[in-house]
């Protein structure tokens, strides 16, 4: 299951983990983002070590949303050290954000 993250986590969670972190930006009350759960829960359970998926409520963590320029939801974002490796917004099938994470 993607683990939802809070903003006090996300310096641990994303920016200093050294696995690769697929975030998920997301809100409670948006289709296409409720629609993405099974999909990152199913993902989030194939990976294998050393990649991650997290979720973080835009709602919740409007700070952490303008800072990476969050404008849409949901939005993908690989992070990799600490730095945004990928991107992309909208509904996504599991390959293709498998295919985002092997950078």
């Amino acid at each position: 299951m993607a683990k939802q993250i809070t903003a006090a986590e996300f310096q641990n969670e994303v920016l200093n983990s050294k696995d690769t972190v697929l975030v998920d930006f997301f809100a409670t009350w948006c289709g296409p983002c409720q629609a993405m759960i099974p999909v990152l829960d199913e993902l989030s359970n194939e990976l294998p070590a050393g990649k991650k998926v997290v979720k973080i409520d835009i709602d919740q963590a409007p700070e952490i949303a303008a800072k990476y320029g969050v404008m849409s939801i949901p939005t993908f974002k690989v992070f990799k050290d600490g730095q945004i490796v990928n991107e992309t917004l909208g509904m996504q099938s599991k390959e293709a954000l498998i295919e985002m994470m092997n950078v």
